[in-house]
């Protein structure tokens, strides 16, 4: 089953002698529980192309269908609390509030949606994530590899048609990034969570089952590399 389509996305910015293709014509789908890393150069289109799926911005054309809706059609107010419920994001730079703790933070999109809080799921995710003890934390008082794990920890907590992880290893050190890209690798391993990652680092996307290589706004290949 396709928990994500893309067809034909295209993306310009600007008209006439400005016009800029950021994404043209690109198709490709994703089925429930794979691990896909998205992986191109700066300027190769990876980052427009996250923005299209996660919602974040609207193509000049073509398709996003998540778990069969397509979201290019969708008011704003719909397709937030849509994104919210459906896509996970995780963000090189960890966008927690500050005001929070680790495990309100997790929670976020439940507090948003007014959804009534599930213990035994958040223990689980906070345990998975090894935050027993910075779960009363605030984010200024974790480490920036904590962080994350809180970042993927919220990311998770709906159970969502897919992870987006934008560079979530390019602001941590080697043993922090291979860290979290462990957390990863488990939570689509282990929790059979379907994973999207964007990454300009090839040893990080070699850690995916499929890697689709981008260039000029246009997908050069598409490979899968595990079993």
């Amino acid at each position: 089953m396709a928990v994500l389509e893309v067809k034909d996305l295209t993306k310009i910015y600007g008209e006439g002698e400005s016009e800029v293709v950021a994404l043209d014509h690109v198709s490709f789908s994703v089925e429930k529980g794979e691990f896909v890393a998205i992986v191109g150069a700066s300027g190769s289109g990876k980052s427009t192309l996250m923005n299209q799926i996660g919602g974040i911005d609207i193509p000049t054309s073509g398709s996003v269908r998540i778990e069969g809706r397509e979201i290019t059609e969708m008011a704003e107010d719909e397709l937030a609390i849509f994104r919210r419920r459906n896509i996970g994001m995780v963000y090189q730079f960890y966008n927690l509030i500050p005001t929070l703790t680790a495990e309100e933070n997790i929670m976020l999109p439940w507090l948003l949606d007014g959804r009534k809080e599930n213990r035994k799921k958040l223990d689980e995710i906070v345990k998975a994530l090894g935050l027993e003890k910075r779960a009363k934390h605030l984010p200024a008082e974790m480490s920036g590899g904590q962080q994350q794990r809180v970042s993927i920890g919220r990311a998770l907590i709906n159970g969502p048609a897919f992870v987006l992880a934008d560079e979530p290893t390019g602001n941590l050190d080697s043993r922090t990034g291979s860290e979290i890209m462990d957390l990863l690798k488990y939570s689509n391993q282990m929790l059979r969570q379907t994973i999207l990652l964007i990454t300009h680092d090839e040893k990080t996307a070699i850690q995916a089952d499929r890697i689709i290589t981008m260039k000029d706004g246009n997908i050069i290949g598409d490979e899968v590399i595990k079993k």
